[in-house]
C-alpha cells in the first residue's frame, strides 16, 4: 500500500486498538524506546524489532537494557543498540551527545516511544514531599521534553517521524491522591498538543500520546498493592496501537490521545 493511499483518512481510535500489522510493517525505521529495560517498554522494544525496526535501548540500568538486546538477538531481529541514561540526572549536553551518537552508528531515527516514568507518591499535594515531587515531574516531563527536542533535527529527516508520550487516565481526568504523577501526565498530553500545533503545518512530524490502561507491570502492582494481577491484561496484549502509531499507517494521526482500554 503507498503512502498516499495511508493518509486519505486518519484511523480512528478503534481502529488503532484493533490494529493488525504486517510482517515487516516497521522494517527500515530506527525507533527509540526509553524505559526498555522492563514492562512496557521492554515488550515494545522486543515487539517493534518482531516487525522489522531497529531499536534503540534506552535506560538506566545495562543489564537489563542487554537482557533485551540478547532476546532481540535470539529473535533473529535487527541488531539493536543499547543507550544507558538515567533520565533523573541526564544533562541537555548528554540529550544532544545521544543525537550524534545516533547520526554516527545508525544513521537515522523515525520515531521514540516515551515510556520510561516515575509513579511517586500517591498521598494528598498539601502533604506531598517537594523533593519527591520535583523528581517525578523532571522524569516524567521535563526529560521528556529534553529529549524530544535534542533529537528533534533526526526526526525531522525522517520521511514520517513519530513521537509517542506515554500518559494514564489520571493524566486526562486528574484525581485526588495521584499529585505528581497525574500532573505530570497531564503536561504531557499539553505538550503533545502544543507540538502538535507547532508543527503541523511545516513538518511530516506526527505527536500522540498512549493512553495503556490498566496493565501488568511493576508500576501498577506498586499503585494498587491489593489488585490481582491476573485480572490485568499483559503489555503484549496490547501492542497493536504501539506498532501502528510508529508504522506508516498512522501518518495522518495527530495530536491524539489514544486510550488502549477504554472505560465504557
Amino acid at each position: 500500500m503507498s503512502n498516499s493511499s495511508l493518509s486519505n483518512q486518519a484511523l480512528t481510535h478503534e481502529a488503532i486498538r484493533n490494529f493488525v500489522p504486517t510482517e515487516q510493517c516497521l522494517d527500515g525505521k530506527t525507533i527509540l524506546v526509553t524505559g526498555a529495560g522492563d514492562g512496557i517498554g521492554r515488550v515494545a522494544a522486543l515487539t517493534y524489532a518482531r516487525y522489522g525496526a531497529t531499536v534503540l535501548l534506552l535506560g538506566r540500568t545495562v543489564s537489563k537494557l542487554e537482557a533485551v538486546y540478547d532476546e532481540i538477538e535470539s529473535l533473529g531481529g535487527k541488531q539493536p543498540a543499547v543507550l544507558p541514561m538515567d533520565l533523573e540526572k541526564a544533562s541537555y549536553a548528554e540529550m544532544q551527545q545521544l543525537e550524534g551518537l545516533i547520526v554516527k552508528e545508525v544513521g537515522q531515527l523515525d520515531g521514540i516511544l516515551h515510556n520510561a516514568g516515575l509513579l511517586g507518591a500517591l498521598t494528598p499535594l498539601e502533604m506531598y514531599d517537594v523533593d519527591i515531587f520535583a523528581k517525578v515531574m523532571h522524569v516524567n516531563t521535563t526529560a521528556t521534553f529534553m529529549l524530544t527536542q535534542a533529537l528533534l533535527p533526526l526526526l525531522k529527516d525522517a520521511a514520517y517521524g513519530s513521537i509517542v508520550f506515554t500518559t494514564s487516565t489520571v493524566g486526562t481526568h486528574p484525581r485526588a491522591f495521584w499529585g505528581a504523577y497525574a500532573l505530570s501526565k497531564q503536561a504531557v498530553e499539553g505538550m503533545s498538543d502544543i507540538f502538535t500545533q507547532e508543527t503541523r503545518n511545516t513538518t511530516n512530524l506526527r505527536f500522540n500520546c498512549i493512553n495503556p490502561g490498566g496493565t501488568r507491570s511493576n508500576m501498577r502492582a506498586h499503585a494498587f498493592p491489593g489488585e490481582d494481577p491476573m485480572t490485568l491484561k499483559t503489555p503484549e496484549d496490547i501492542m497493536a496501537g504501539y506498532v501502528c502509531l510508529m508504522g506508516d499507517a498512522s501518518i495522518d494521526v495527530r495530536g491524539q490521545v489514544v486510550a488502549l482500554q477504554p472505560k465504557d
